[in-house]
C-alpha cells in the first residue's frame, strides 16, 4: 500500500531542499512586506528658526519637497515637531522634511 522511496543522490536532494527553503523564506518575506526598501532610505530634514510673520504654509512651500501637496507637507511638519499649525512662535526651531 505504501511505496518506499529511496534517495539516489544525497547531494541533489540536499540542494533541492536548500533551494526550496530559500524560496519559501523569500516568498513569505515578500507576502508579509519584509522586503520593502522604505526602511533603507532615511528621511532628511532642514532645521528652520521661526521669525515673526512666518507660517507653516509658506515654510512648507519654500523648503518642502516640490512634488508634494502643501497640505501633506504641513501635516508632516506638525507631526514631526509635535505642534499644530497655529502654535509656532518666533525663535522656535522646527524641522521641515526635504524629501
Amino acid at each position: 500500500m505504501f511505496r518506499k522511496y529511496r534517495i539516489k543522490s544525497h547531494f541533489r536532494f540536499c540542494t533541492f531542499l536548500t533551494l526550496a527553503l530559500i524560496l519559501i523564506i523569500v516568498a513569505t518575506g515578500t507576502v508579509l512586506g519584509f522586503n520593502d526598501s522604505a526602511g533603507i532610505t532615511k528621511e532628511q530634514y532642514v532645521e528652520i528658526k521661526i521669525i515673526a510673520g512666518d507660517n507653516l504654509w509658506n515654510l512648507a512651500r519654500l523648503y518642502g519637497p516640490k512634488d508634494q501637496d502643501i497640505r501633506r507637507i504641513v501635516h508632516r511638519i506638525c507631526m514631526i515637531n509635535n505642534i499644530s499649525a497655529h502654535e509656532i512662535q518666533p525663535n522656535q526651531n522646527i524641522l521641515i522634511p526635504i524629501n
